[in-house]
């Protein structure tokens, strides 16, 4: 059987309710994710946990951000939990990436572009040149030419960065809703049929 290529967010409010998910959804989808207030709450035992016996891989979303000595470090410490992914933020710049890469050689880094709860006017508050779109392919050429193999990015821009980095690296899209659910904090979505497109 083939899995989807989705991974699902384990943003439960406790570990038992997490490894549940994990459980039903296992049989169906490639990969679950772990975010940074699960794995903080419950620390380095919770990927076991979510694991279980299935072994599905793991998206630890930690979007570290630090001096590429500090991600190093951060990064070879959960290498040793075999994340499939793990997740850095691209504007940490391109020696910040490679120190991950190199610290965590058996796990992906999937560095986080602009993240989807950033509409085109925080751009600019924050200091990013604009649009959302161009920031994200630029920081998708600098991440994938430092060593990432996945990239974090809206849906809406998929394509783009596709064409951008080519058909080698795995793009992950947060942000995708169901037509007429809540986006939440989330600026910039799309529906899964959008997505898949």
């Amino acid at each position: 059987m083939n899995l989807a290529p989705i991974a699902v967010a384990l943003d439960a409010p406790d570990l038992e309710t997490a490894a549940r998910w994990a459980t039903l959804v296992t049989p169906h989808v490639s990969t679950v994710k772990v975010g940074l207030e699960l794995y903080l709450r419950y620390g380095p035992d919770v990927v076991a946990s979510v694991r279980g016996a299935t072994g599905v891989q793991v998206f630890l979303d930690l979007k570290l951000h630090d001096i590429p000595a500090t991600v190093a470090g951060a990064a070879r410490a959960v290498s040793r939990l075999k994340p499939a992914y793990l997740t850095v933020h691209a504007v940490g710049g391109a020696s910040m990436i490679r120190a991950a890469a190199e610290a965590a050689p058996n796990t992906k880094i999937a560095a986080v572009t602009v993240l989807t709860s950033l509409a085109e006017d925080d751009l600019t508050s924050i200091g990013l040149a604009g649009p959302a779109l161009d920031a994200v392919r630029r920081l998708s050429a600098l991440a994938v030419e430092a060593g990432a193999q996945a990239l974090v990015c809206s849906p809406i821009e998929a394509a783009a960065v596709r064409a951008e980095v080519g058909p080698e690296v795995t793009l992950i899209t947060p942000g995708v809703r169901p037509r007429g659910a809540a986006t939440q904090d989330q600026a910039r979505v799309a529906t899964p049929e959008e997505a898949l497109a």
